[in-house]
């Protein structure tokens, strides 16, 4: 059942004073192989309405709400707010279980009273409010029960892993507290019931009409039903809930994210395997948005942690899943055969059919080794010894060269990667040096199978060894064994226990025969020339095992393989886990120091737009404005290294490359700024900024913009207003700082047309401060408003401010930390926007595209000034290789037109992103300009409440789509879009089909 609107409470009435509750029925539970048709009991609203009013009096309204098998009515009073569930049992249940039933509930609620449970609603006395009704198919008994507010979990919304994750707890709690659960009612026969799947699916497959899909259901059923066989007698039983679905978990009220908190529809209660109570909740999953198997993991881990699986449970769960699954769809059919006007049946066809394609589309060991996995009892991985004699022979593991095809392997430098074919040129560049053959590496990532852009993660983690062969060969048998299979281009052989899979052109033909029994040393196969061999080693009998799989499914898939290098006379692979790279940097690297995503990938490679999973993903980078030129440019690279070979010291000392550099910076700017101090960092940059100013104009005092950050110095903090990045920024910052309203033309207090109120307002507090003898020494802000998510100031607004500081004797600093360097396209430097020339320039990021570069651009006047406070050094910031590095970015940024590619690209994306606006109503604003772009996510377009958490689950969803893009601003409800520039036209469309994705996913766009 799932309530589509949340009426306000409503204090229980009283009932009539005449009613009288009738007598107790027969004890009875169901038997559904006795009963197998159960229809759900007819009631219209107005008869509801009548049975309500004998319980709670009259003035009730009954709204249907969709049922399998009872039949369930919200209940309001007269204004509208909720009273209860009127919740009429199916007439094959009797009243012993709508007990039980009860008496469930109750205990789940007593014992968890943070889960909201929907338990019978009683009266003064403690007795329920129960009564018996008359139905066509017999006297049934209704109930009210507590109306719980919030909706249910059902839908094709996606589903985020915390979400899962929630959903496996609740089960768990309810587990927990049902463990001792004792009642006559439970024991019933019930078509959920687990311990009867395949009876299930056996009575009712005849109802699936499409042969095709009956096939594959009773299949899927026989297979699965065989794994629970082997464990099913050392499965603990218990009662349990048996439908802690997406339509039984209630999410929490006001809660923007689907997070559960209540339990509802206990018709299912029964007594079975206590493991069912997971598999049930699992299935539930697998119909939603970009769900697959192995998004089920969150819960198992989230289950286990409260209630620990055993091993048998971990062995039985997935094929449960698959029999639950398999009854579903079975039941769907036969209930709507006998209950042809069951429109919630008939509405759940097709969700039921989903997630039984998502149960069966891996082989139940794959998934059932991946469950043990995350719950930490995964099996040793399987080694071989060295056999008799080795596949190839006269070619010793020593003259075989072990590729590598990692993120980590030199041989992918440069966008090599994404080139087709690259696994077979960096096995020959390895035969060319001398080898007799070449292997790659077993379960290790490789990026030779690596799209650049892709939803879904490629299948990168091979489950055998390809070999290379670098001339004539000669492949034998390694230990004896039968011949399971030989054709053209393919053998197959047992190897001990294990299946022994070989694979070559189809042009050379197998000298054994299937059937065949072969010692060790007999010939195989005979290699005239260069050949490129698979070579594949699974237990027997294991379900046909790709060459490579996605690294999610690989703990599934690795365990039905073996490492095939020592049948090569090599060592196998080294699969000993490192300890946790997370918990290693929390353990030294101060936890401060943030990182993105509660579980990021791991990167260790990065080309252009791209940065490169470990796993072998590519994912689009959207927010690193640190690397204009994009990751790992060959330019920058070959400049940086030739640098070092020759010199590397600091700006004291006489070289060239610290000149040519500043006097091309400064050639960049108007005048008068044409002196340049380098230092390291954006934060040093605004530091000395703020430093130059107030020395020149020997005033302390600095006007900054509120909503604001500048850096983490001293000074630059100081002046750092920003929420997100200090809480306490407003009350801490020190009396020298004094801040102006942010002029954000959106959301602030100004907007549309009346964001040209802000400059006025601004320009008066520096007259306020004049007359109070504390004129700003400096009037410190971004040229475009980043924190913001790349508002534009309003017009005119820093050429009122900047002449009104001036006129007190102030100088105007311009923060292009994030904007500057042609990310806006249209102008290189954000002040350009703005038609102004400040006084103090402070750039950095995209300086060294990564190399830790900043400036600060002043006149020869206010550099001068600085003398006043002693002398200037910065060790690194103007060595020869940042110079060198700042030149080279400067030349590549002309050379390649990555301005005008902001322009191009900028705009195009920028269109995408106001078309996805015009069908989404969660984007409230797309902001920006070029390759800086923010797109503001709110609740209201109105009111532009901050979608906060909404923007934080999108950014999850992204993720998994193979973007990274994070949020920013005060509410951290912006996205914030700032790729390196080089970023192309296909990269910028399949963000926004990604985002488009993403947010119809979790239902936010039309």
């Amino acid at each position: 059942m799932s309530l589509s609107r949340a009426p306000k409470a409503h204090p229980y009435p009283e009932p009539p004073r005449n009613f009288r509750m009738p007598p107790h029925d027969e004890h009875r539970t169901i038997d559904f192989f006795a009963q197998e048709a159960l229809p759900v009991p007819q009631l219209s609203e107005t008869q509801a309405e009548h049975v309500a009013a004998r319980m709670v009096g009259e003035g009730v309204r009954a709204e249907a709400l969709g049922s399998q098998q009872d039949a369930n009515f919200l209940l309001s009073g007269e204004d509208g707010t909720a009273i209860g569930i009127l919740k009429i049992a199916n007439p094959a249940f009797g009243r012993t279980e709508i007990e039980a039933q009860d008496a469930a509930a109750d205990l789940i609620a007593a014992t968890h009273p943070d889960l909201r449970v929907a338990t019978v609603l009683r009266r003064a006395d403690g007795s329920p409010l129960h009564e018996t009704v008359d139905t066509e198919s017999g006297p049934a008994v209704a109930r009210l029960l507590r109306y719980l507010p919030g909706g249910s979990l059902s839908g094709p919304r996606h589903l985020s892993p915390s979400t899962v994750a929630a959903m496996g707890t609740v089960a768990a709690r309810v587990s927990t507290s049902l463990r001792d659960f004792r009642h006559p009612g439970i024991e019933r026969v019930l078509q959920w019931d687990p311990r009867h799947g395949d009876r299930v699916v056996n009575a009712l497959a005849r109802y699936i009409d499409e042969q095709e899909r009956r096939e594959a259901v009773l299949a899927a059923t026989a297979e699965a039903w065989a794994s629970v066989r082997h464990v099913a007698d050392r499965l603990p039983t218990q009662a349990v809930h048996l439908d802690l679905t997406d339509d039984n978990l209630i999410r929490t009220p006001d809660n923007r994210l689907p997070l559960p908190d209540g339990v509802i529809d206990f018709g299912d209660l029964t007594e079975t395997w206590a493991v069912g109570e997971l598999a049930v909740c699992l299935s539930s999953m697998l119909h939603h948005d970009g769900f697959e198997p192995h998004r089920v993991l969150p819960a198992v881990r989230a289950f286990h942690a409260v209630r620990p699986l055993a091993a048998e449970e971990a062995e039985a769960l997935w094929p449960l899943v698959v029999v639950r699954a398999a009854v579903l769809v079975a039941s769907g059919r036969q209930q709507t055969a006998v209950d042809e006007d069951n429109h919630y049946a008939r509405s759940a066809l097709e969700r039921e059919w989903a997630m039984f394609e998502q149960a069966t589309r891996l082989p139940l060991p794959v998934m059932t080794h991946l469950v043990k996995e995350a719950i930490g009892l995964a099996d040793t991985p399987a080694t071989i010894e060295a056999p008799a004699c080795p596949l190839l022979r006269d070619i010793a593991g020593a003259d075989i060269a072990l590729l590598d095809l990692s993120t980590d392997a030199d041989s992918m430098d440069r966008g090599a990667w994404c080139e087709p074919g690259i696994d077979d040129r960096v096995a020959a560049s390895a035969l060319a040096g001398g080898a007799a053959a070449a292997v790659t590496r077993y379960a290790g990532p490789s990026l030779a199978q690596t799209p650049p852009l892709s939803a879904d993660s490629p299948a990168t983690v091979p489950t055998g060894l390809d070999l290379w062969l670098a001339g004539p060969a000669v492949m034998q048998v390694p230990t004896e064994g039968q011949v399971l299979a030989a054709a053209p281009g393919h053998v197959t052989l047992t190897y001990g226990a294990r299946e022994l899979t070989l694979s070559f052109p189809d042009s050379v033909q197998p000298l054994v025969t299937t059937g065949s029994i072969v010692p060790a040393g007999v010939e195989l196969a005979r290699f005239t020339t260069d050949t490129r061999i698979h070579v594949a080693l699974a237990h027997a009998g294991a379900p046909a095992v790709p060459p490579r799989v996605r690294p999610e499914y690989a703990a599934g898939w690795l365990p039905l393989t073996a490492d095939p290098a020592p049948i090569l006379g090599l060592a196998a692979t080294d699969r000993g886990e490192d300890p946790d790279l997370l918990e290693r940097r929390d353990a030294v690297f101060a936890t401060v120091q943030g990182h993105y995503y509660a579980d990021p990938p791991r990167f260790e490679r990065g080309w252009r737009h791209h940065l490169l999973s470990t796993e072998g993903r590519s994912y689009l980078d959207i927010i690193n404005n640190v690397t204009p030129l994009g990751h790992a440019h060959p330019r920058v690279e070959q400049t940086v290294a030739r640098q070092l070979r020759r010199l590397n010291t600091n700006s004291r000392f006489h070289y060239a490359s610290v000149v040519e550099f500043t006097e091309r910076l400064a050639e960049l700017l108007p005048q008068p700024l044409d002196t340049v101090f380098l230092v390291n960092s954006g934060s040093e940059a605004v530091d000395l900024g703020i430093r130059l100013a107030i020395g020149a104009t020997g005033r302390p005092d600095v006007l900054a913009l509120r909503e604001a950050y500048h850096g983490w110095t001293y000074a630059s903090d100081a002046v750092s207003t920003s929420l997100q990045d200090n809480p306490n920024a407003l009350a801490t910052r020190p009396e020298w700082v004094h801040t102006a309203d942010a002029p954000n033309s959106y959301r602030g207090r100004h907007r549309g047309a009346d964001a040209a109120r802000y400059a006025p307002e601004a320009v008066a507090e520096i007259d306020r401060l004049a007359a109070s003898g504390r004129a700003p020494g400096a009037f410190l802000s971004e040229t475009y408003y980043g924190n913001a998510g790349g508002v534009a100031l309003p017009d005119g607004y820093l050429a009122q401010v900047y002449a009104a500081v001036r006129r007190h004797g102030g100088l105007a600093v311009a923060d292009e930390v994030q904007v500057g360097y042609g990310r806006l396209g249209h102008w290189f430097w954000g002040f350009e926007q703005q038609g102004v020339v400040p006084d103090i320039v402070c750039v950095a990021k995209a300086m060294g595209n990564g190399h830790p570069l900043g400036a600060v651009i002043t006149s020869k006047e206010v550099a001068e000034r600085y003398r006043d406070q002693g002398y200037f050094f910065s060790s690194t910031g103007g060595s020869p290789v940042s110079s060198i590095v700042g030149r080279t970015v400067l030349d590549t940024l002309r050379d390649e037109d990555l301005q005008g590619n902001a322009v191009r690209v900028g705009g195009h994306l920028k269109e995408r992103l106001e078309a996805l606006a015009a069908r989404c109503d969660l984007i409230g604003a797309v902001h920006g300009s070029g390759l800086y772009l923010g797109l503001e996510l709110v609740r209201d377009r109105v009111t532009l409440e901050p979608a906060t958490e909404e923007t934080a689950e999108l950014c999850e969803r992204m993720l998994d789509l193979g973007v990274i893009v994070q949020p920013t601003g005060d509410h951290l409800n912006i996205l914030k879009i700032k790729p390196p520039l080089c970023i192309d036209t296909a990269a910028a469309d399949f963000f926004a089909d990604m985002l488009d994705r993403a947010l119809r996913g979790l239902g936010h766009s039309r």
